[in-house]
This record gives structure tokens, C-alpha cells and sequence, in this order.
């Protein structure tokens, strides 16, 4: 009781710390709150009138959708962030999504679940915005843990999301995951009104252009080669996802029950980052961001080479574990990268910048997937994924070799 007191009075003492807790559940519901449908939409678009023959490019298309609007949109509430305040972007995210999502399970088409996620894409930007906050407020010493640590509520909120969407969705229907789905982000939402504190800077915010913003992001060439690192990651990283209830399916010969068992299998990545994630960012910070990225990308990418052995459900789930251990590594480092080489005005324009790189990514993912899927097969997306991750790796090398 004594050292649970004397935590909380070091926390209160040091807002930083109650911001980073704050922000972090708030990943956790907001990661929650969007994979609890994400891994389902397929299966809610055959029951709201798509046919069996265009699932998959349907899938690709809904799934790309929100990316594509939010790769439009992440730079301008970047810039806003910067203006206005990280904080209140963060809310107003939030309680848009709240509201996005319950018009989800309200859908009766599958336009009308188009425009949805095209309206999602519009208003996000809860993730990276809180990233912003805790980037600006953490110590340096503490960078690569508190990174890590946030990357960890984004893996623990990718489990809970498809458990909970999984079995709300097999017990009450796929439109109740949509409507808890709402009243997730809104209890996050309402945590970061309540407890987290933003200083406000003294200094005059000039409003910027975006095309200025792109500017400087090319002129600082480490902060580009970021943000083309980012979009081929989410690239890489959702490329399956609108596939992997289908390919679930194939593997155990029918539909029933995929949903809840791509739910679980969906989970296993989000349990090996958990695990892995804060130690990636540690030992980043010791040995240099540049070099974890190199050997997780590479880890992955092997790895990820082994989906051509698969005939069942539990060898690929095996593989999505390993596969989140070193995809773990990813993200913090190169977050960790931005971080260390932008100003702190620039920040959120920084991270806004990125989360347009990563919603571009994450819009061609999908639809790439799609149509490869369609095409030539879900196997053959999975051999591709593992291809494309050792190339970039190998790129990531070159970068550490120039420096």
C-alpha cells in the first residue's frame, strides 16, 4: 500500500508520467475500439448483401477506404495539433470516432459502409496525436521505453479488439462489436479530457503550409526515408488484413466459426508485441534505432518466408507470433527516429506527416491485397509480405552504412 502511494505521489510530481499511463490506456481502447470490427468486415459484408465472387476486392476497397481519406487529412491535423494543442486533437478524434462507429452498425449496404470508413479516415488521428503528446513531454533518457510502452498499448489493444469483437460478434451479431466499439473510444476519450496535461507553449504558433510542411520533411532526408519506411510497413503490416478471416476459413475448410478464430489468430501478433516491444525500445536506445530496425525488419521478413510450409490453423498462428515478436521492433524505432531528428514546434506536424505516410500505406495494403488475393491467391500474399520485408531491410542496411 506504502509503495503504491508513493508511485502515485512520484506521478503527480511528474506530470509526464501521468500523461504517459493516461495516453497509454487511451491506445489501448482506441486500438481496441478499431480492430474490435476491422478483422470482420468481410464476413459483415456478406450479410449485408455482397456476393461470395467479389468479397475480396469488396473487402480490399472498404478496408482502403478510410486510409486513403485519412492519408488526405493526417497532415492538417498534424498542423493543427501544433496549433491548437495535441490534446485537443485527441479528443476531437475520439469523440468522432465514437460517433463513426455507431453509425457502423447501422448500415444497411455495403455503400453505406463505404461512406463510414470514408468518414472515419476524415476524422482520425487519436493515435498519433496522443504519440505527439507523450514525445513531447517524456524525458530523452526515457525515449525509447516510453515508445515502446506505447506501442505495446497499441498490441494490447489489438488483442482485446478481435477477442472481444470475436465473441461479441458470434454471440450477439456483428453490429453490437460496432456499437461497443463506440463506447470504447469514448471511455478513452473521456480518460484523456479528465487526466492528461498538455503545457502551453510561449511561444507564437504560426499556422504553416502543408506543402511547407512536405518541405521540410524532404529537406531533413532521415525524416523522408522515415516516412517511406512507415508507408511500406503499413503496406506490409495490413496487406493480409482484410484476408485473414478468409484464409482462416480455407485453412480449416468452411466458414463457421472463423470469425471467432481469426479474432484469436489476429491476437498472437498483438501478444508478441506486448512482449517484445519494450525491450526492442531499450536496447534501441543503447545500440542505435537505425540498427533494431534493420535486424526486426529482417527477423520479420525471414520469418514471414515460412507461410509456404502452412496447412493449418496452428502453424500459422505459430508464424503470426513470431512474426509480431520482431515486427515489435518496427515501429518504436522508427518513431524514435522522427522523434530524435525534428524540432519539438514541429512535432505533430512530424507525426502528422507520418500518419499520413502510414495511412497511405495501410489504404494500398488492403486493396493491393485484395486484388492479389483475388487473383493469384492468399498464399501468394503471404510469400510476397516476407519478400518485401527482407528488401526493406536490406535497405534499412544501406541507410546505416551512409551515416
Amino acid at each position: 500500500m506504502r509503495d503504491a502511494t508513493e508511485r502515485l505521489e512520484m506521478i503527480q510530481k511528474e506530470p509526464w508520467k501521468r500523461n504517459l499511463w493516461i495516453l497509454w490506456l487511451g491506445v489501448i481502447l482506441s486500438s481496441a475500439s478499431y480492430t474490435m470490427v476491422v478483422p470482420f468486415l468481410p464476413l459483415y459484408l456478406l450479410k449485408i448483401g455482397v456476393d461470395e465472387g467479389s468479397i475480396k476486392l469488396w473487402s480490399g476497397v472498404i478496408f482502403s477506404s478510410a486510409f486513403f481519406v485519412g492519408a488526405i487529412m493526417a497532415p492538417y491535423w498534424g498542423a493543427r495539433a501544433d496549433k491548437s494543442g495535441k490534446r485537443r486533437m485527441v479528443i476531437r478524434a475520439g469523440i468522432s470516432l465514437s460517433i463513426v462507429y455507431f453509425l457502423g452498425a447501422l448500415v444497411q449496404n455495403p455503400w453505406e459502409l463505404l461512406a463510414v470508413r470514408m468518414v472515419q479516415g476524415f476524422v482520425s488521428g487519436f493515435v498519433p496525436a496522443s504519440m505527439a503528446i507523450v514525445a513531447t513531454t517524456i524525458p530523452k533518457n526515457k525515449m525509447g521505453w516510453s515508445l515502446g510502452l506505447m506501442q505495446t498499448a497499441s498490441a494490447t489493444g489489438g488483442i482485446l479488439g478481435p477477442l472481444f469483437g470475436g465473441a461479441l460478434s458470434h454471440l450477439f451479431g456483428m453490429r453490437m462489436s460496432f456499437v461497443v466499439a463506440s463506447l470504447v473510444i469514448l471511455i478513452g476519450t473521456i480518460a484523456v479530457w479528465l487526466f492528461v496535461y498538455e503545457k502551453k507553449s510561449t511561444q507564437a504558433k504560426q499556422s504553416t503550409r502543408i506543402v511547407e510542411d512536405f518541405k521540410v520533411a524532404w529537406e531533413n532526408r532521415l525524416l523522408f526515408r522515415m516516412l517511406v519506411l512507415s508507408f511500406i510497413v503499413q503496406i506490409i503490416n495490413l496487406i493480409l488484413q482484410p484476408l485473414i478471416t478468409l484464409y482462416v476459413a480455407e485453412l480449416q475448410g468452411g466458414l463457421e466459426g472463423a470469425e471467432l478464430y481469426s479474432g484469436v489468430l489476429f491476437s498472437l501478433t498483438g501478444i508478441a508485441g506486448i512482449i517484445a516491444a519494450p525491450i526492442w525500445g531499450r536496447i534501441g536506445q543503447e545500440r542505435g534505432y537505425l540498427k533494431i530496425l534493420f535486424v526486426a525488419m529482417l527477423g520479420a521478413g525471414l520469418i514471414y518466408l515460412f507461410q509456404i510450409l502452412v496447412t493449418k490453423i496452428w502453424q500459422f498462428g505459430t508464424i503470426q507470433f513470431l512474426f509480431g515478436l520482431f515486427l515489435a521492433g518496427v515501429v518504436p524505432a522508427i518513431q524514435a527516429i522522427v522523434v530524435n531528428n525534428t524540432e519539438e514546434d514541429f512535432r505533430g506536424r512530424a507525426f502528422g506527416l507520418t500518419t499520413g505516410a502510414n495511412q497511405l500505406g495501410a489504404m494500398i495494403g488492403p486493396l493491393l491485397g485484395g486484388l492479389i488475393g483475388s487473383y493469384a491467391g492468399i498464399r501468394s500474399v503471404l510469400v510476397m509480405t516476407g519478400v518485401c520485408l527482407c528488401m526493406t531491410a536490406l535497405y534499412v542496411r544501406r541507410l546505416r552504412m551512409d551515416r
